[in-house]
């Protein structure tokens, strides 16, 4: 006569594809707000590296004069540098004609007789000092200098950026804090829920005399593995999704870096990882400490 086979009741039998689902969904949404903010900096950078500060200059300037307050300027620390090259421009007079009378479309020195206009440097400022305060400060002091005729800067457009940065800032900080305590619910929730039907099997180890540290060490080795590769996939959907969106979308590759999404993706292997195992550890201990009535 045969004996039926029981189904025995193991580790094995966690739900492993719901707890990996839903780790790797909060991660993912926590990833693409993060892709969101990462994109919004890079937009607001590449938006301040256009604010420029314009300096006009005297006439009749020899190119010696002209070079000793190119040198002063370009040794400050303000002075915006990308990949090795200071965003330092000189326009002479003459090309500051040419210029403009390509965009007028018409020659005005020979109605005037003569070129009004001035030689003039041009420079992009290191975000850092784009407040009004130390933006003031510049043109006050290329200002003093000798052969310098006027300094100008979009000084509306530098406050108007700082203003909705400060406002966008505090909503997005919000947003997050609350979408990152909805995730630590949701990780912990779905872990206890597939820890549920593993406490009687917590309850058996404990007969038998295993200790808790014991019990506790496959389940944490687990969720440490489950949380990693969870965070593993969502990096992996959303590089995925940023590769999608520089095919499709023109000019996206301006708002790409690349240093900044490896240490998103890091923080989100690193977060299901910490949150998986915080999680699991909690409710493991609550089973430990359980009586077999409250188990049941």
């Amino acid at each position: 006569m045969v004996k039926p086979q029981r189904k025995k009741t193991n580790l094995g039998s966690y739900k492993f594809g719901s707890v990996l689902f839903g780790i790797t969904l909060s991660l993912f949404i926590t990833g693409l707000v993060g892709l969101i903010l990462l994109q919004a900096k890079a937009l607001t950078s590449l938006i301040r590296e256009n604010i420029e500060i314009q300096v006009f200059l005297n006439k009749n300037l020899s190119d010696q004069e002209i070079k000793k307050i190119e040198n002063i300027i370009q040794s400050k620390p303000y002075i915006l540098e990308k990949e090795g090259e200071k965003r330092f421009t000189y326009i002479s007079k003459a090309q500051a004609a040419e210029i403009f009378t390509t965009e007028i479309g018409e020659d005005f020195t020979q109605f005037l007789n003569e070129n009004p206009l001035r030689d003039t440097f041009t420079f992009s400022v290191e975000e850092s000092f784009q407040t009004p305060e130390l933006l003031e400060d510049i043109v006050r002091e290329i200002q003093l200098m000798e052969g310098v005729f006027e300094v100008t800067y979009m000084n509306d457009l530098v406050e108007s950026i700082n203003k909705n940065l400060v406002k966008v800032s505090m909503f997005l900080g919000a947003f997050v804090l609350i979408l990152l305590i909805t995730v630590i619910i949701l990780i912990n929730n779905t872990i206890r829920l597939a820890l549920f039907s593993q406490r009687f099997l917590i309850r058996s180890m404990q007969l038998v005399g295993a200790t808790k540290a014991f019990i506790r060490r496959p389940f944490l080795w687990r969720a440490f593995i489950f949380g990693s590769f969870g965070g593993i996939l969502a990096s992996a959907m959303l590089f995925a999704l940023m590769e999608y969106g520089r095919q499709m979308i023109e000019g996206f590759n301006l708002l790409y870096n690349l240093e900044w999404l490896l240490i998103l993706f890091g923080g989100l292997v690193l977060l299901g990882a910490i949150l998986s195992l915080i999680s699991t550890l909690r409710a493991v201990n609550k089973y430990l400490n359980m009586s077999l009535d409250e188990l049941y």
